[in-house]
């Protein structure tokens, strides 16, 4: 079986500093913690295909709408981030779109296979319900899909584009991982997307630690007009640093792809690591500070938030 690799030298784990991490985490204990979710409207989502919007349903999952068409990125609309309905970890925070009120979806983007991430229930259910949606995700993962009855998928490596309708979507590489069980660790490959469509380029990271890498995709793509970077599941670090960011390097990754604006994910919705559910706003709030960037430059959005986009001012409003 191939096994894919990472571009740049990092510190790895063994089997060994898993089973440690896995002991710490089940002895911690947290307090109930309730994020607020904000009022979006549906059916206003649903009719619009004129306004450009984002919509934070959770973790890595966003409906983006932009010159006219319905993009998801990492849908995950179930109870568990796990493959096993009754242990894993649980969602914390409901979806903040429920599925039934998905536009009409033309564009999925697949990151990589991690349960966080992929999530069989809803991709099943998109894939039956929009027809119309095509899958893109990075190789070898396109075989697990067919087999579960998708077959519009389009396969990317790492520099790799592909023109579906008006949109060009680019796989680029990041720093993480993949396996869905005790035998496939790094048997498909894992990403990040640009998006480039009605002249605007977003950048959807998935899942990733801080590497070369994202000097390496702004040397190849102009600056970002938006970027949505994970700033969650960062505690411990010396556990977690090669695969997640901490909110500090999201903002270098900010800084990196001289994004002229940022949306924060990957927090907030499953208790993945040791950090209080909490934290990962407050923290990047303190870095951005450092940094002098001002915080409407990196925006945290609620469960459910809809943002008006405008791109050419590099501007967002509340719908």
């Amino acid at each position: 079986m191939a096994r894919y690799k990472n571009r740049y030298p990092h510190a790895s784990h063994g089997l060994g500093a898993a089973l440690k991490w896995m002991s710490e985490f089940r002895k911690l204990k947290w307090e109930r913690i309730d994020l607020p979710r904000a009022q979006n409207d549906p059916a206003w989502l649903k009719a619009n295909r004129s306004r450009d919007s984002l919509t934070w349903v959770g973790h890595s999952t966003f409906l983006l709408q932009l010159g006219g068409l319905n993009l998801l990125t990492d849908p995950h609309f179930g109870g568990r981030a796990s493959p096993l309905s009754f242990a894993g970890p649980a969602r914390l925070s409901p979806p903040g779109l429920d599925y039934a009120d998905l536009p009409p979806v033309e564009l999925v983007l697949v990151s990589h296979n991690h349960y966080d991430h992929l999530d069989e229930q809803s991709v099943r259910r998109i894939a039956r319900d929009h027809a119309q949606a095509q899958f893109v995700v990075p190789l070898g993962l396109a075989e697990w899909l067919r087999a579960r009855g998708i077959s519009r998928v389009t396969e990317l490596d790492w520099w790799q584009s592909a023109e579906l309708g008006a949109a060009r979507i680019s796989a680029v590489p990041v720093q993480h991982f993949s396996g869905r069980g005790l035998h496939d660790r790094d048997a498909t490959l894992w990403c990040g997307f640009v998006v480039e469509l009605a002249g605007r380029r977003v950048f959807f990271a998935g899942d990733t630690g801080y590497s070369q890498d994202f000097a390496d995709i702004a040397a190849r793509f102009p600056a970002m007009d938006l970027s949505l970077l994970p700033i969650g599941a960062y505690d411990p670090r010396w556990f977690m640093s090669p695969v997640h960011v901490d909110p500090a390097e999201a903002v270098r990754i900010h800084q990196d792809l001289r994004s002229r604006l940022s949306v924060a994910m990957h927090w907030g919705t499953f208790r993945l690591t040791a950090e209080p559910l909490d934290e990962p706003p407050q923290l990047l709030a303190q870095a951005l500070a450092a940094a002098g960037i001002a915080p409407e430059r990196f925006l945290v959005f609620r469960h459910g938030e809809t943002r008006l986009l405008d791109l050419d001012a590099g501007t967002m409003a509340s719908l």
